[in-house]
């Protein structure tokens, strides 16, 4: 809350920072972001990669932070000095005891502060102890018994369905409750009133290895750790304390180690915790050998049952490891792979201890699934309520929450799901209570109906035999509808419910993979990891959830039905983070179209609430040039439309414009397709013709793979051929071909040589016969006309809007691979005459858009290339 309605004014410098001065787009992007998190904003922040975005997002939020604390502390001895006045206390009773509450809450900093340099001394002897020898890797066994079934294992605990919050047993909730799985937990300091959560910014990306490139930014900040008993400053803003305040000591640090003891005193350490999954995080070495999903037999050796036992999970009533690992996670930042060192120096279990600590961390590092789905936030205790939550490479969003609200399941995993649920309840009915036979007779009921509409459907659709028939999309009511009256009549909200509380679809996933006869109750369908039933689950789940925004897409692939859940409106999943939280900040390098987030996301919110900032980039202007090409050299109009990336004298001219690209650009150029179909086609027809040994007789050429595993090496092989050069010399670099929106367009750093120059070819749509697009593009116009808001007469319509915000928004993150320093240059060219339109070019980052050169012809092209790489050969000569 905002003590005594005191508004923290923004600061006018952030001494915080690392680099002195910081570049005039930083402070106005740290001011932003810490004027919108004090006003509980939602806000989108565009910052082109190379401006320090991430040490720009970590510094202004934590400078708010330290405001944030100082301005609590405020207002708790404001309020005793109202208790005292409400009671007609005498003046100098009153701040006596305003002093005797001041030195409690410093005696309570100091003991706290003490626990966690404890920690840090004893993560440095294991450090030591690391540098001083190689250890060897010590397998633990788990006690699996083999070929031995406890039928009793597979049973749903009586007590699952009359709790939401248990479940386990009594036994393994005392277990979870010492893990700090339960926050009703009286035993772990953790969740005593006396060490109360604090105030937290989670900060989250799309992929570890992004968020690992989070902590190495934070050890560079200079916040002072204000020494117990120093006053605290009276200013009420990070701004306010000077630099050398802050961090007399000025000497650099690395992560994990302490240069000084003034550092360790002065520097700042903050209680961050990297989230992640057991995958990650498992440290039990027999346990991850034997093949299998890690979630469940971690979740086996938890339950306790059939003589199992992970020795890093702590009995119940031993807390000493876990309160130990801790302490360790908070004492100082640590990715993934720190935890699970520190995991194995203190025996116990990192994937636990890393949840333990989230109550008292002040920083939490995670992949986006685990902030956006509530049911993860549920499993790992987190609480949004009055947080700060920032979404870095925030471009991913839209399709990542699309994604996750998505279902796909074909006939088979469908007929697996019934026989186990089937087998299961004919094994154990007679032993089940009433309430679980009753769910459990609901859920086959619905898993029956299932079938028979899937199979008369398919039956149906491989009669008549006609390709343009092939997919059929229903609404949620249309398709409960067809399930027919009796499942009409089911509450599937119960069974979903039922299914969450109960777990039952672990207990059967078991009960298949143990019995000898599995084969014959349906296991898993080949090359399928996730149990059946949980798939059908999550489809429930959907179903439950959303019939207005959600749509089922029936396809017929091969002799098989595949049936695909789409949930149309990505912020229904979003809108529950951003009301919780007390501010969300969407950040990207290029997050241009914002209009397009918007419209997607926060039409409901209120003005006030949202704001947007997009900053210019700190290259200088003649680092750069962006050049929209309308002709090829032949005088042929390029428009690279569907049916023209098909046609051999367009394809041709394309390879024209490349090869004398090959001739003017130094080092590496990397050239981005619409589609696989388009860079294979145009691969094939320059082999034919010859145009690709011109290519190579400038620069080695390389081509995107279809497959993953052959993206690195490519990768590191045109890394060196393009680097293989430099502006005095003879040798020409390399070409790499690839597609807008796969492998390469995203997520890679082209720095330098290894793009001077990033060519787009044609405009990406999406492919509009795409079921899944269609329903999106119906639905966009559909909320349109309910919001009741009027375009222009000559406006778009919202799905037309949407289509092409979809297809810039993928040549920017393809144009942003390029440029990736102060330092850095390169030659930006689009190639289609539709990139002059208004409507596109409007939709280019801000940073670029007002510095384009349309060329109406090939010549100006070349010559505007030729005096761009001239000016920078002279400049590197002189």
């Amino acid at each position: 809350m905002d003590y005594n309605g005191l508004v923290l004014p923004t600061p006018t410098n952030f001494p915080a920072f690392p680099y002195d001065p910081p570049y005039s787009i930083q402070i106005d992007l740290m001011s932003h972001v810490y004027t919108s998190i004090e006003n509980r904003q939602v806000t989108i922040v565009e910052s082109p990669t190379g401006t320090g975005k991430t040490l720009s997002l970590l510094c202004s939020s934590l400078s708010w932070l330290v405001d944030e604390k100082d301005r609590a502390r405020k207002g708790q001895l404001s309020q005793q000095s109202l208790s005292s006045t409400a009671m007609s206390v005498p003046s100098w009773v009153a701040a006596q005891a305003i002093d005797i509450r001041k030195r409690e809450l410093e005696i309570e900093d100091k003991e706290y502060e003490e626990r966690l340099a404890r920690a840090r001394k004893t993560e440095a002897h294991f450090r030591m102890l690391a540098r001083a020898r190689v250890t060897k890797k010590q397998r633990v066994t788990v006690d699996l018994v083999q070929g031995y079934v406890d039928e009793d294992a597979y049973l749903p605990d009586d007590d699952d369905c009359e709790n939401s919050q248990n479940n386990f047993s009594p036994a393994v909730r005392a277990l979870m409750a010492k893990l700090g799985m339960d926050k009703n937990n009286k035993h772990d300091p953790a969740f005593q009133g006396d060490n109360p959560s604090c105030t937290k910014i989670f900060y989250a990306s799309r992929t570890h290895s992004q968020l690992s490139q989070v902590l190495p930014e934070l050890t560079k900040l200079k916040f002072k750790h204000l020494a117990l008993g120093d006053a605290v400053p009276d200013k009420g803003t990070a701004g306010n304390i000077s630099r050398a305040d802050r961090d007399p000591c000025q000497k650099k640090r690395t992560h994990g180690d302490v240069d000084c003891d003034k550092c360790e005193v002065d520097q700042r350490q903050w209680r961050t915790v990297s989230l992640g999954s057991r995958k990650q995080l498992c440290i039990n070495e027999d346990a991850r050998s034997r093949s299998g999903d890690i979630d469940e037999k971690c979740r086996e050796l938890l339950e306790g049952k059939q003589n199992t036992h992970c020795p890093y999970l702590p009995p119940v009533g031993d807390d000493s490891r876990m309160f130990d690992l801790r302490d360790q996670i908070l004492a100082s930042p640590k990715d993934i792979e720190d935890l699970a060192t520190a995991g194995k120096d203190m025996q116990a279990c990192p994937y636990y201890g890393s949840r333990r600590a989230i109550p008292q961390a002040e920083l939490i590092t995670l992949p986006y699934n685990l902030l956006l789905q509530k049911t993860a936030r549920e499993a790992l205790g987190i609480d949004l309520t009055n947080q700060v939550v920032i979404i870095d490479e925030a471009h991913n969003l839209i399709p990542t929450l699309l994604s996750l609200s998505s279902v796909r399941l074909t006939s088979s995993i469908l007929s697996a799901s019934f026989k186990q649920v089937s087998v299961y309840y004919q094994k154990f009915r007679n032993r089940l209570s009433a309430m679980h036979a009753l769910h459990l007779k609901r859920l086959l009921n619905f898993l029956d109906a299932f079938q028979r509409v899937a199979m008369d459907w398919i039956a149906h659709k491989l009669s008549i035999k006609s390709k343009t028939q092939e997919t059929e999309v229903m609404t949620v009511p249309d398709f409960i509808h067809r399930l027919g009256r009796k499942v009409e009549g089911i509450n599937l909200l119960e069974i979903e419910s039922y299914l969450k509380r109960s777990k039952i679809a672990r207990k059967i996933s078991r009960y298949v993979i143990d019995v000898s006869e599995g084969e014959k109750i349906g296991r898993h369908p080949s090359g399928v990891a996730t149990p059946p039933l949980h798939t059908i689950e999550a489809l429930m789940l959907g179903l439950v959830g959303a019939s207005e925004d959600g749509r089922l897409i029936f396809s017929v692939v091969g002799d098989a039905i595949e049936i695909k859940y789409q949930l149309l409106n990505p912020s229904a999943l979003f809108r529950d983070v951003v009301e919780l939280a007390r501010s969300v900040v969407l950040a990207g390098g290029t997050m241009s179209p914002i209009s397009s987030v918007v419209s997607e996301l926060f039409t409901y919110l209120p003005l006030n609430r949202l704001t947007t900032f997009s900053c210019g980039h700190i290259i200088p202007a003649s680092n750069v040039q962006t050049l929209l090409l309308t002709k090829g050299p032949s005088g042929l109009d390029l428009e690279f439309k569907f049916a023209q990336q098909s046609n051999r004298q367009v394809v041709s001219e394309l390879g024209q414009i490349v090869s004398n690209f090959c001739n003017v650009v130094p080092g590496g150029i990397v050239v981005f397709f619409p589609s696989y179909a388009s860079l294979n086609f145009a691969r094939e027809a320059w082999s034919q013709s010859g145009i690709l040994d011109k290519f190579n007789l400038k620069k080695k050429v390389f081509f995107e793979p279809q497959e993953s595993s052959g993206v690195e090496m490519i990768l590191r092989e045109y890394a060196t051929a393009a680097k293989t050069h430099t502006l005095l010399d003879k040798k020409t670099g390399a070409v790499l071909f690839a597609v807008v929106g796969a492998k390469l367009s995203e997520g890679l750093n082209f720095s330098d040589d290894l793009a001077r120059a990033v060519v787009v070819i044609g405009l990406p749509f999406a492919n509009k016969n795409s079921p899944e697009l269609q329903e999106r593009m119906k639905y966009a116009n559909q909320a349109e006309a309910r919001s009741g808001i009027k375009r222009p007469a000559d406006g778009k319509d919202a799905a037309t809007e949407m289509y092409e915000n979809m297809c810039m928004s993928a040549v920017n993150q393809s144009i942003g691979r390029a440029i990736r320093h102060r330092g850095d240059w390169a030659s930006l060219v689009l190639i289609d005459r539709r990139f002059t339109l208004p409507a596109m070019r409007g939709k280019l980052p801000q940073w670029l858009r007002d510095d384009v050169a349309v060329c109406e012809t090939f010549g100006q092209a070349m010559k505007h290339l030729g005096n761009f790489y001239r000016e920078k050969r002279r400049c590197t000569v002189s």
